[in-house]
């Protein structure tokens, strides 16, 4: 087909800008109205005249709780399919979990302060619960030791395909972030949002380190991508995370998968799985569901171990 001849007269509109304005690019003038200005400045001033993703007070709103529920949960999910993020090991544990050398260096501070007022109120507890945190400090170089094990499955930064995610925070969860980041690998922090300033640990890639408003997208997010779940000694966040993936699986919800519980003497006298199995209130194959380890190594072979007696591979079979 011939070629159509380009009208010589006519020219391709400019996106950007128009070489004359429209008649809304300009105020109405005051000559014309002296009140006009006055009117215009109260018009785009009004909460009403603010585009709805600009309106912070209507998306706090309890309206519009499903478009924050919606936008909460894709945020995290377009930047992890963005990095090629596969298959996670989650990690779990307490915040008060300490690295052995500030535990030690808590105890002691405490101690001298025990020392100088013997009779303040509470202080002797204080020592006490000190003297248990530090007791449990080495978990915190086990976290560090698995993460570097899980990041060593990797082939360099840039592969995303198996990672360890963390809720961002002290403790454990800087411990494993801390062991994936010294073997050079990315790491993710699913962080929340709290009535009090909080701050992530630095160990997370700050490209993957998220904070979320609601704890139910945050868990999501933990577990979407999930092939194992290793839980340390911790308080009510660690038990509530480790309760809902157990309950999940029993239930297959989700797939099964690994869980561990780090710590077998916390967790027996924490978790009496084996009173719930005689009381008639789980089934022997629920008792299944998780075993316990100590150190890193048998943690990484264990999980391993499962996924070979469940399909042979590596952990990653989808879980949902």
């Amino acid at each position: 087909m011939a070629d159509v001849p380009f009208p010589g007269a006519i020219r391709p509109a400019e996106p950007q800008p128009r070489s004359e304005p429209l008649p809304e690019q300009r105020p109405k003038p005051r000559e014309l109205d002296r009140a006009a200005p006055e009117m215009l400045a109260r018009i785009l001033e009004s909460p009403t005249y603010r585009r709805a993703d600009e309106d912070v007070a209507f998306l706090n709103a309890d309206e519009t709780r499903g478009v924050r529920l919606q936008i909460d949960y894709l945020k995290p999910q377009l930047e992890l399919e963005r990095t090629g993020v596969q298959h996670t090991i989650v990690v779990f544990g307490g915040t008060r979990v300490l690295e052995p050398l500030a535990a030690e260096e808590r105890l002691h501070e405490l101690q001298r302060a025990l020392e100088a007022t013997p009779d303040a109120p509470g202080l002797l507890a204080r020592v006490k619960r000190a003297e248990r945190v530090r007791a449990k400090s080495h978990y915190y170089d086990v976290a560090r030791d698995f993460g570097r094990l899980v990041a060593r499955t990797g082939q360099g930064p840039d592969d995303c395909r198996l990672m360890v995610v963390t809720g961002g925070g002290p403790g454990i969860m800087e411990a494993a972030n801390r062991g994936a980041h010294d073997m050079g690998s990315k790491t993710i922090g699913l962080n929340i949002d709290l009535p009090h300033e909080q701050f992530p640990n630095p160990y997370v890639t700050p490209e993957l380190c998220f904070r979320f408003h609601y704890f139910g997208m945050r868990k999501l997010h933990f577990l979407l991508r999930a092939r194992a779940l290793v839980a340390f000694p911790g308080g009510y966040g660690t038990l509530d995370e480790l309760f809902e993936t157990l309950t999940l699986i029993q239930t297959r919800k989700i797939r099964p998968m690994p869980v561990v519980l780090v710590g077998e003497a916390f967790w027996r006298r924490i978790f009496d799985a084996d009173f719930l199995l005689d009381e008639g209130m789980i089934d022997p194959e629920d008792r299944e569901l998780f075993w316990f380890a100590e150190d890193a190594e048998t943690i990484w072979s264990s999980i391993l171990a499962w996924y070979q007696a469940n399909g042979g591979g590596t952990p990653g079979a989808p879980c949902f």
